[in-house]
């Protein structure tokens, strides 16, 4: 954590150096951010899995996962048009400045993943968060940490995927195997067609020493967690992220709380097996 100590409900201001139209939609788009205050950026110490707590003046904050890796220069937020601040985020433009506070939440657990061979199952916006933690074990520094590394993605239609320079990237490589799937196809596509959850199935990756990392649309994650289960991958081997109904980022407004957990501080990320202990509602 390096939250602001006096204040930790003041933001500091960065500026959008770049924005990417990610989806053919043009309802998600990825800022990238750079810190006005060159300190304020050597005191924001993040993992991946973290997120922050994005603001615009006149329209409120949003809590939103960081996509970019620690090992990347600058911030980086890939947002979906779906509310008032996200609304208004996208109304901007580069030049323009917001305020951003955190990093908050826990990380994925790096320590965990080290020596295994690492399953990535990710399902449209649900990218976003695994992104960080992907381009961080595949960094130059990290990749002898991790075996082998395979990614499941999919989306409603093509021109749902996002990230389309990273998936390319990470389709040539050779020390990475990468899938892609489509709810819908479109005229001109010539990948699979089909869930993820189906992908999943096809390809029965084996258990033995691999760590499988999930994040999706609710049904697609359930899916998930059922054929990882039969696929014999035990509870605490599979890690997931939970995002849902947080405010505040530092546990006072109580919005995300479940049972004694409060997915702003003892997550967002969280393993199945500690799933498995909370209440339904979840």
């Amino acid at each position: 954590m390096s939250e602001n100590p006096e204040n930790p409900y003041l933001p500091r201001p960065m500026r959008i150096v770049r924005i990417t139209v990610e989806s053919s939609t043009r309802d998600t788009r990825t800022f990238e951010l750079e810190w006005v205050n060159p300190e304020d950026g050597r005191a924001f110490l993040y993992l991946p899995g973290q997120f922050a707590e994005l603001s615009v003046l006149g329209s409120g904050e949003a809590p939103i996962s960081i996509t970019s890796s620690p090992t990347q220069p600058n911030l980086q937020f890939c947002i979906k048009r779906m509310g008032v601040v996200t609304t208004a985020i996208h109304y901007m433009k580069e030049g323009d400045t917001l305020g951003v506070r955190g990093p908050y939440g826990n990380t994925f657990p790096l320590d965990l993943f080290k020596g295994k061979n690492i399953l990535f199952i990710a399902g449209g916006i649900g990218l976003a968060p695994l992104r960080s933690v992907i381009n961080y074990m595949l960094d130059d520094s990290h990749r002898k940490d991790y075996k082998d590394i395979t990614i499941l993605y999919g989306a409603r239609t093509p021109g749902d995927l996002l990230f389309k320079y990273d998936l390319k990237a990470w389709g040539e490589r050779p020390d990475v195997a990468y899938l892609e799937t489509v709810d819908r196809a479109a005229a001109g596509y010539a990948g699979r067609v089909g869930f993820v959850p189906a992908l999943l199935d096809q390809t029965a990756p084996k258990p033995k020493d691999t760590v499988a990392i999930t994040c999706g649309p609710p049904i697609m994650i359930k899916y998930v967690l059922k054929s990882l289960t039969e696929l014999g991958f035990p509870p605490e081997m599979i890690i997931t992220t939970l995002e849902m109904r947080m405010k505040c980022g530092i546990g006072k407004c109580g919005r995300c709380n479940i049972g004694k957990y409060y997915v702003c501080i003892d997550g967002p990320v969280f393993s199945y097996a500690q799933l498995q202990k909370m209440p339904k509602e979840y």
